[in-house]
């Protein structure tokens, strides 16, 4: 009898899942099931769609086709509601019962409304769907003014694509600098004067106290904690990730910000698995649990849960440095690993735009932030992986060319 195979989500981790059990298991009955109504696409492209510098031809990644020529069940428009543990079955909103010899949870998030007044209000923009980038390309270039929500990487595509729209933006931050949790000032200056060129006006020590919306109840403006008012047809928010976990809440699947998995990403549920934005994974490279969202991240994470869902015994652990970049500038940025953990760092900056900054913790190379030069990438990312104690080696791993090789210091025990 065949084995069933059942996926939740047909993002990256979901489909990079499929594509894993039926090259493992030939024979297997494979099922995707999501709520959106179009198959995988690029997630990284997206904000170039919304900027308008692509068509919509070059995001899509799989054609119904592809599913059908694996011989892979896809439901679209489809919302997984409870999951009946005991009985190995998920039910849909249509009153659908499908049966799991293995179910695998890729749902990811969707993104948070600020909790104030009018934050659901027409023109306000939330950026995380292939739909959402649709709306926010159409109604940008309709618009001549702006406001920018989230001092974080999806706030910055946004303002990115105030940017590419020439729309009249402020871009409201809490803090006194774009992602503070990663970047030190120095760092952080180099990333807002890029903004300022591109016509994206930074306002510090702010955020969104309430809109302010017009008779038809379309934004019109923000009003930030200090009584500022700013003017803005469009809003963009971007202010993190809710985790849609509410149809497990019968099957003991431990959750708490998304959904805990081990390193071999099984939940605490036999049978059940869950990869990509929505884990709470056990990270070996940190001993420790932690979040990433990151495009490549995500993909291993479908195919090591699905070798592990065919297999007899847990076979392989997630082991992965991720990497997120930011395009919107003449000069490349990259993050790497957990550059926002850490109990040191060390930084150094190179020139007018090339600034590099390093986070340790326990005295490893945890992850890190790269601006300018991105050439150094590799070597940061095999210190990583080999787990070397090198928080004292601080001078070496800031020089302009990285060897690991010619660090005289132990591997972890």
């Amino acid at each position: 009898m065949s084995t069933s195979h059942v996926i939740v989500g047909d993002g990256i981790a979901g489909s990079s899942a499929a594509e894993t059990l039926r090259e493992a298991d030939p024979d297997a009955n494979i099922t995707v099931i999501t709520d959106e109504g179009e198959a995988l696409y690029n997630r990284i492209l997206i904000k170039e769609f919304a900027k308008g510098k692509l068509p919509e031809a070059p995001i899509s990644i799989h054609e119904p086709e592809w599913y059908v020529e694996r011989d892979i069940d896809l439901r679209l428009n489809t919302l997984v509601t409870e999951v009946n543990a005991e009985a190995n079955e998920l039910y849909t909103h249509t009153g659908d019962t499908y049966e799991y010899d293995k179910l695998l949870i890729a749902t990811g998030g969707t993104p948070t409304q600020l909790p104030v007044e009018n934050s659901d209000a027409d023109g306000v923009h939330h950026f995380w769907t292939f739909q959402d980038a649709r709306a926010i390309r159409e109604h940008a270039d309709r618009c001549d003014t702006g406001i920018i929500v989230g001092a974080g990487l999806l706030g910055i595509d946004l303002a990115a694509v105030c940017a590419a729209q020439e729309l009249d933006a402020h871009y409201l931050m809490r803090g006194n600098r774009w992602w503070r949790y990663a970047l030190s000032l120095e760092g952080a200056e180099i990333i807002h004067d890029a903004l300022e060129e591109k016509g994206v006006k930074t306002v510090f020590d702010s955020g969104v106290d309430h809109f302010e919306v017009d008779d038809d109840g379309r934004v019109k403006a923000a009003v930030d904690p200090n009584n500022e008012r700013f003017e803005g047809e469009f809003c963009g928010v971007a202010i993190g990730l809710d985790y849609n976990t509410a149809w497990l809440d019968s099957t003991g699947v431990r959750c708490d910000n998304g959904v805990f998995v081990d390193e071999h990403m099984r939940t605490d549920v036999e049978d059940i698995y869950a990869a990509g934005d929505i884990t709470q994974y056990y990270d070996t490279l940190v001993g420790a649990r932690a979040q990433n969202g990151a495009w490549g991240s995500a993909k291993e994470q479908g195919a090591v849960a699905a070798r592990n869902m065919v297999a007899d015994a847990p076979e392989e652990e997630f082991r992965w440095v991720s990497s997120y970049s930011i395009t919107h500038f003449e000069f490349p940025f990259l993050s790497f690993g957990h550059p926002t953990r850490g109990d040191e760092e060390a930084e150094r900056r190179y020139g007018e735009q090339e600034w590099r900054r390093l986070a340790f913790e326990d005295g490893r190379l945890v992850g890190g932030v790269l601006i300018g030069d991105l050439s150094q990438q590799s070597a940061y990312k095999q210190i990583m992986r080999e787990e070397r104690i090198v928080a004292d080696q601080k001078e070496a791993l800031l020089r302009e060319d990285v060897d690991p090789d010619e660090l005289e210091v132990p591997q972890r025990a």
